[in-house]
């Protein structure tokens, strides 16, 4: 028997990526990589991070259509030499591709191995199919930057 409360609404699907590196340096110099704003803006992009809870801050990049290539984020965790989350907020819902509305989570978590860092990284939060072409481009993208990371660190 059909229940017809039920609707035939589709399934939203939210992907993250995950990368996880074993980086050749200490837990202090990968920290610092990622949260000194100087730095970040030589392996991701200018900004004004601070790594303080609730600290408001942007990643400004090439705008795109109707988005003007500001990256809203806010801290949401840190725990020093271990752990660092913040929201990821931009595009517009009229870009279909390139620059499309993004709401997402940055993780990264850090743990000593040996004499290096083990890296991890989830972005989270890529509904499909609109965030598809973000999902595509980032994930590749991320994977180029945590070479960047373990070359800024050094």
């Amino acid at each position: 028997m059909t229940n017809p409360n039920r609707s035939a609404a589709v399934t939203e699907v939210v992907r993250d990526i995950e990368l996880e590196e074993v980086l050749p340096h200490s837990p202090e110099k990968i920290w610092r990589a990622l949260t000194t704003a100087e730095l970040l803006a030589r392996w991701l992009m200018p900004s004004d991070f601070e790594p303080v809870v609730g600290k408001h801050f942007h990643f400004r990049t090439r705008p795109m259509g109707d988005w003007d290539g500001v990256v809203h984020c806010e801290v949401l965790e840190v725990v020093p030499l271990k752990r660092l989350a913040y929201s990821w907020k931009g595009g517009s819902r009229n870009n279909a591709t390139y620059g499309s509305e993004l709401d997402s989570v940055v993780t990264w978590t850090l743990e000593p191995v040996g004499s290096g860092t083990r890296l991890k990284l989830v972005h989270s939060g890529f509904r499909s199919p609109e965030n598809d072409f973000a999902y595509d481009v980032m994930r590749s993208g991320w994977g180029r930057i945590m070479a960047r990371i373990a070359e800024i660190a050094a």
